[in-house]
């Protein structure tokens, strides 16, 4: 589904952060703003009023409004009809400043919204580009287990069947916490940066099969769940007759890969699971290695590198 907003939704969510309060175009609330409509656009979401590149939502601080009241009527006019002929989402007017009559007039004929605030400008673009840019981030719903693990959001992923959930109650009571259960969302909110939230119907639910639906937070308290947790690695169980036999280096390195989720490759790692393994234990040493390569630690190759220097101290 793509992510969108309203006029009416962005004014409620930042009324009382921003003490907005609307002068003109109520009737335009509807307008919608889907995240389709600023990709690979040049205008951004939010800034101040630019009548040759127009963004989303146009912000009217005092130079705006100044250089506005420094035109002669007819480019006034035309200036203020090119600016709502834009369609933006909305027209904010910062620090209470008096409206000029013929834009307030001019939103209300169009039916663009036009809200005023005692904030600066500087602050108004703050919130709203951030505001605006979060709900519109490209964002996907992936199946599987999402936790906090040693401080690091690891995804849990695997058949159904594979354990999933079972490791996740045993990790649950080892200490970790449960972020959601089944369908996690993503949302790339920067470059680098996976977001995962759980959806409000799900919230601090796990089902496990047999046991059926488990509310963690009222079984083990505040602490064993998060709200929201960025994703840095993936550990795939899978069933071993199902996948060919590793290789000698994956004896050594563990079979790493990555999986690619909107515009980033995750590091995931895959652990067979068999009869007598600690799933749990193994996810922990799993996110440990994790973090000492994000450090640039690489078992792996300080042990390659010392086989290959005791071979060659004892090479004649």
């Amino acid at each position: 589904m793509t992510a969108r907003i309203s006029a009416g939704e962005l004014f409620e969510q930042q009324r009382e952060r921003l003490s907005l309060r609307w002068l003109a175009g109520r009737s335009g609330e509807e307008r919608v703003l889907e995240a389709v409509d600023t990709v690979a656009r040049r205008p951004s979401l939010a800034g101040y009023l630019n009548a040759v590149y127009p963004n989303k939502v146009q912000i009217l601080g005092t130079e705006e409004l100044t250089w506005l009241d420094a035109l002669d009527s007819r480019m006034r006019w035309e200036t203020i009809e090119k600016i709502i002929q834009f369609r933006p989402l909305a027209l904010v007017i910062s620090k209470d400043q008096v409206c000029p009559e013929d834009l307030r007039r001019a939103a209300e004929e169009s039916e663009t919204p036009l809200w005023i605030s005692p904030r600066r400008g500087h602050e108004l673009l703050n919130h709203l580009q951030y505001h605006l840019a979060r709900t519109l981030a490209p964002r996907v719903t992936l199946h599987g287990v999402f936790m906090e693990i040693y401080s690091i959001g690891v995804l849990i992923t695997g058949e159904p069947g594979s354990g999933k959930s079972e490791l996740a109650l045993e990790l649950v009571t080892r200490g970790h916490r449960l972020v959601a259960d089944d369908a996690p969302e993503f949302t790339q909110i920067a470059p680098d940066v996976l977001d995962g939230t759980c959806p409000e119907l799900i919230q601090d639910m796990l089902e496990v099969r047999g046991l059926g639906v488990l509310n963690i937070r009222q079984m083990f308290g505040d602490t064993a769940v998060k709200k929201n947790k960025y994703l840095r690695l993936i550990v795939h169980l899978t069933r071993p007759h199902l996948e060919p036999q590793p290789s000698g280096m994956e004896r050594l390195t563990g079979d790493l890969s990555a999986r690619r989720v909107l515009d980033l490759d995750v590091p995931m790692i895959t652990l067979p699971v068999m009869p007598g393994r600690n799933l749990a234990v193994l996810t922990e040493a799993a996110t440990r290695a994790h973090i000492l390569r994000a450090k640039g630690v690489d078992p792996a190759a300080a042990f390659m590198a010392r086989h290959s220097h005791f071979l060659e101290r004892g090479t004649p």
